[in-house]
């Protein structure tokens, strides 16, 4: 099994004038990925490799920094969002069966100006690059939620409007930069991995890789099958909220990113943009059916991120 690529071209960030026909073969397409795979790869998003590599290059400047040159903007400091911010090797673990990731991230949860920002020396530009790549994100998101909402036959205010919050306060959307540095192999704990088995939590996950694999999904057959890198191509998956929001309609996968081959000290990159119902937005099935009881999005993501850090 593959994770399919659709052409997202008709309804780019670049185009406005879409027809109701395009709309539907695009989001039948989608549909029938999401069902089966939990996974899609979309092409032509109207978000360039260029942009990517842009936040990408600002984003491994910051992690290469000494530690107390970026301790001053580590997770939790941030009085506007707790969860805002930079987590250092080690500290989240997304299986908790397993020891802790070998990653850094950075969450860009608010875009309001009056957050502390890295900007000095080799993180100069690190707001601005971030800021705009967040909000390009977010356009892109709501469109991929109204073709999703589309495809189910489903008035596209259903999901739109529970995320019209996203990069301020009480939404949790993130935009996370990941940083997967070179394995010391001396040091590796028994089980240890780049990044655990788990599912995401939200509504979609954006997933824009750099130029190394290692992301494997957990299809429905029972085997992991890998995610490569498709430069230019947006990797989207249902997460959690989604997936009981259309009464298992779409299918939340489980995901990981393995160790290179034995030996190997190459480095990994990602973006992933985590879109997230505002924090009172009230997740029921969308089928009327009660399949899963209501539950906000804030307190279902809290519940979530409790177990993730160590």
């Amino acid at each position: 099994m593959k994770i399919p690529v659709v052409d997202f071209g008709v309804y780019s960030l670049k185009e406005d004038d879409v027809t109701d026909e395009q709309l539907d073969a695009v989001g039948e397409e989608m549909k029938s990925a999401f069902i089966d795979v939990g996974f899609v790869y979309l092409k032509n998003t109207g978000i360039s490799q260029e942009e990517v590599d842009r936040v990408m290059d600002i984003s491994k400047k910051f992690f290469l920094q000494p530690e107390d040159l970026k301790e001053p903007f580590r997770r939790g400091g941030f009085t506007q969002n707790c969860h805002h911010g930079w987590a250092s090797l080690e500290t989240e673990r997304l299986n908790p069966l397993r020891p802790s990731d070998l990653k850094e991230t950075y969450n860009v949860i608010s875009v309001h100006s009056d957050m502390k920002w890295p900007s000095e020396g080799a993180a100069a530009g690190f707001q601005e690059i971030q800021t705009s790549f967040f909000l390009r994100c977010k356009d892109l998101s709501l469109r991929v939620l109204r073709v999703m909402a589309l495809s189910l036959g489903l008035d596209p205010e259903v999901f739109l409007s529970a995320h019209s919050l996203m990069g301020r306060e009480r939404n949790l959307t993130t935009l996370r930069t990941i940083y997967y540095p070179p394995v010391d192999w001396d040091k590796m704990k028994e089980g240890q991995l780049r990044c655990g088995e788990h599912s995401d939590y939200g509504s979609i996950t954006m997933l824009f890789q750099g130029t190394n694999d290692g992301l494997q999904i957990h299809s429905r057959s029972g085997e992991y099958i890998s995610a490569p890198c498709i430069p230019g191509a947006v990797l989207i998956n249902i997460a959690d909220l989604m997936q009981r929001w259309t009464s298992d309609q779409f299918v939340s996968a489980v995901h990981r990113v393995l160790l290179p081959p034995a030996g190997d000290t190459s480095t990994r990159q990602a973006l992933a943009f985590f879109a997230q119902p505002d924090d009172d937005a009230l997740i029921s099935c969308c089928d009327g059916s009660n399949k899963y009881p209501p539950v906000t999005s804030g307190a279902f993501l809290e519940m979530r991120a409790a177990d993730q850090y160590t």
